[in-house]
């Protein structure tokens, strides 16, 4: 089953935000784009990651769950200097002491050169 939200950016490829396969949700890769107009949201790090997490948390929300119910998360950075401050705002969206598992890797580019994207896997019975 497809899963769409018009409260995160539409797909720019031939993908969809997310697809619910049996008991999990998988979500594309969330960029910092604005739903509006798929402009790119901030020129740092920090807006970009709020932005990211933003469309994130919307694709979760429109499976039905929460941010409580990502089970994994894979963040691809463009530089790794940044992980710091990509982290902190991250930290925001999740609840200590039951963080998703994450894999968190630096990559040479990203899609409009953004700085970073992150996709997420949802367990639904969670």
């Amino acid at each position: 089953m497809i899963i769409e939200t018009n409260k995160a950016p539409k797909a720019i490829g031939p993908y969809s935000q997310a697809v619910k396969a049996g008991e999990y949700v998988y979500v594309s890769g969330c960029v910092p784009f604005s739903p509006k107009d798929g402009s790119v949201v901030g020129e740092n790090i920090k807006d970009q990651t709020r932005q990211v997490m933003e469309n994130l948390k919307s694709v979760v929300e429109a499976s039905g769950k929460t941010m409580l119910d990502v089970v994994k998360t894979t963040c691809f950075i463009s530089d790794l200097e940044n992980f710091v401050e990509f982290n902190a705002i991250y930290a925001e969206y999740f609840t200590a002491g039951a963080f998703p598992a994450r894999s968190c890797v630096e990559v040479a580019r990203l899609p409009k050169d953004v700085l970073i994207e992150v996709e997420a896997i949802i367990y639904l019975n969670k």
